[in-house]
């Protein structure tokens, strides 16, 4: 390994401050034998990557401790592959590492240069190209925000007046507006409920929570290291969300109860006027210079048309509209769906009912995750409170080791001809989740047969499993329901087979229309062109974000911006967020109205995006899932790496658009 010398460096241009709690670290004035002991329980590689910034030292990080990272299969490799050896090696050294760090005083070492930080990033990710060094730099942010813009308002345009609205105040809407501020451009939130959050402020149900790793589920320019779990629940997002709006200071621009109706766009004026209305019914109009959507894919619920439902006698909700109202001790339940939130929600009640019929169309494949449920151990929680930057460092090594995740495994060969799988990848991933499942039913057989999926894994949305839902689904008040429902009467469910599944409450667990893209609002473009009408069900966008007709409206998470086996929403929120502001930049750089894409581009860049979702499991397989629309066109899913997304959003491509329009 070539020596390494840790210097300082100056500061970057794009640097801005933090707000110093999310970074805040507490002094170790414990003894030896408590410092032994907390590192039993740490993730070594990147507590050996944190030790080493903060005491400057590179020899911490030794070439027989750097992490192997084996390709990912049905489950992580721990501690990145490290053997026996070389983790008792890696507590050892970072257990001195410790003493030392405390017996300085426990001050940091100065700031570092790029070089120090590019030397630790490739220990930890296996010798990464220089093309990923970008990428990487700004999930880390040490020791500046990579992500916030370079350049402010007030010094490329002082004179022109230039206001942006944006829709909604979750987890999109508020890198936007953050990102916006830091730019010194007007903005205002329209936010339909009474807080921030979006979906994590309005799904309420029990057992609700992540299912990505929530160091990786948080902002770049706000990391948190006290998180409580590693799969937190819904209150703890909630609560970092709010935390980010108010420390951030959005809070003053956001206008609560405030729902955006219309979006109309002025071809004389060259702005848009936006029309609102308030809980209680006041209109509203604001005419700003663009428009930035953030209303996510997972916002309407999916309510299946079932003849007879309004006849049901007793109460009916879908689990992003939680009754908090109802008391379901005692009572029969019905919940319809075996999706993500189903897979929350049935486990969480099954001990309060009387008796539980889960019906399920499709069976879930579910992932070997023994401790999704289970607080951070102590030792690590501690290491995350004193060990400066550890938080930054364990959420880019979460970053890192699902950054591609199982994006081989989701590939389709055109030349396989396997039953059940769409490549030999993926015909592995099925023989290990398939026996992970007989493992947890062994002695159920019919319940085996029912709980193995008949479609190849990564087609539909896999899930989080630490055998809650096979225990679940085997007790003998719970049943699990897989003949089609012909009808709700009012005592209950009626299956095709006949059979009334009598209950007193029906919980649809059904999903969301997510191809319905920025439904219901209506929106109108150059020469009164509407949206809705022009996409006719198929949303199509250049770069998921821009359409051609509606000059200044970007779309944050929109078609084909979700990430299913790799990253994370907040992720492609941010990059989104950040070409926004990057293309509002070149716009007042070049005293321009509008910029509006090329149709070409749009249907080049589409056409790229179709032909690659077509090369993965969920383009390919034969059944129902959200991630394509009713064309059967997969409009949700960016099927290609992490890092070309982010390479696409760090500059806007000019010879893709018209800027028209002159500011006088």
């Amino acid at each position: 390994m070539t020596p390494t010398t840790f210097t300082t460096d100056e500061a970057h241009p794009r640097e801005v401050a933090r707000p110093g709690h999310y970074d805040a670290c507490l002094p170790i004035v414990e003894d030896d034998d408590f410092l032994e002991q907390a590192v039993q329980s740490a993730e070594l590689p990147a507590l050996l990557a944190a030790l080493a910034l903060a005491n400057a030292d590179p020899s911490l990080l030794a070439d027989e401790l750097r992490p192997p990272l084996p390709p990912m299969d049905s489950v992580i490799a721990p501690q990145g592959g490290m053997s026996t050896e070389a983790q008792k090696s890696a507590r050892r050294v970072a257990a001195n590492a410790l003493k030392a760090f405390r017996d300085r005083g426990s001050v940091p070492a100065a700031q570092p240069s790029e070089e120090s930080l590019a030397h630790i990033m490739r220990f930890l990710t296996k010798d990464a190209s220089d093309d990923y060094l970008p990428l990487l730099r700004h999930e880390l942010g040490i020791p500046n925000d990579y992500g916030a813009p370079a350049w402010k308002k007030s010094e490329v345009a002082p004179d022109i007046d230039f206001s942006v609205a944006i829709i909604g105040a979750g987890i999109s809407g508020m890198a936007a507006a953050h990102r916006l501020q830091q730019a010194g451009i007007e903005y205002v939130v329209f936010e339909k409920n009474t807080e921030v959050g979006g979906t994590w402020w309005e799904n309420v149900y029990p057992g609700c929570r992540l299912d990505t790793p929530n160091f990786a589920y948080s902002y770049s320019f706000a990391q948190k290291a006290d998180w409580p779990q590693q799969f937190s629940t819904r209150d703890e997002i909630e609560t970092y969300l709010q935390d980010v709006a108010t420390t951030f200071d959005l809070r003053p621009n956001v206008e609560f109860g405030t729902e955006v109706t219309s979006l109309s766009f002025d071809d004389d004026s060259g702005t848009w006027t936006v029309t609102t209305e308030t809980a209680d019914g006041i209109r509203g109009i604001r005419r700003v210079n663009a428009v930035i959507t953030a209303v996510g894919q997972l916002n309407r619920p999916n309510i299946p048309q079932i003849p007879g439902l309004d006849s049901f006698a007793g109460r009916c909700f879908h689990s992003s509209q939680w009754d908090t109202s109802v008391d379901l001790s005692g009572l029969r339940v019905a919940v319809v769906g075996t999706g993500a939130s189903a897979y929350q929600i049935v486990p969480s009640i099954a001990g309060t009912v009387q008796h539980l019929s889960v019906f399920q169309r499709n069976a879930p494949w579910m992932l070997p995750t023994p401790g999704y449920l289970a607080d951070i151990p102590a030792g690590m929680a501690w290491l995350l409170r004193h060990v400066p930057h550890y938080g930054r460092w364990y959420r880019f090594w979460q970053f890192w080791i699902a950054a591609e995740g199982r994006l081989p495994f989701v590939e389709a060969d055109p030349d396989w001809t396997e039953e059940g799988s769409t490549s030999a990848n993926n015909a592995e991933l099925r023989r290990q989740l398939l026996t992970h499942l007989s493992r947890q039913l062994e002695g159920h057989p019919d319940l085996l047969e029912k709980m193995t999926p008949k479609y190849p894994p990564g087609a539909k949305r896999m899930l989080r499993d630490n055998g809650m839902w096979a225990t679940t689904l085997m007790q003998s008040h719970v049943d699990l329901v897989t003949d089609g429902i012909e009808a709700v009467t009012p005592a209950g469910i009626r299956t095709v087979d006949g059979v009334l599944h009598e209950v007193d409450v029906i919980v649809f667990a059904t999903g969301f229309r997510a191809s319905d893209y920025l439904e219901p609002i209506t929106i109108t473009g150059r020469g009164g062109k509407d949206l809705h009408e022009s996409w006719g069900g198929d949303a199509r966008a250049y770069m998921g974000i821009t359409v051609p007709s509606f000059p200044n409206l970007f779309m944050l998470m929109g078609p084909n911006t979700g990430v299913v086996v790799n990253g994370s929403a907040l992720y492609m929120a941010e990059c989104a967020a950040e070409y926004t502001v990057e293309c509002l930049g070149e716009l007042l750089r070049a005293r321009k109205q509008n910029i509006e894409p090329h149709a070409e581009a749009m249907d080049e860049f589409c056409d790229r995006v179709d032909a690659g979702n077509r090369l993965r499991t969920w383009g390919v397989a034969d059944v129902h899932t959200w991630y394509r629309n009713r064309f059967g066109r997969a409009t949700q899913v960016w099927p290609f790496s992490l890092l070309e997304f982010y390479q696409l959003t760090r500059t806007p491509d000019l010879s893709a658009f018209d800027l028209t329009g002159d500011f006088r």
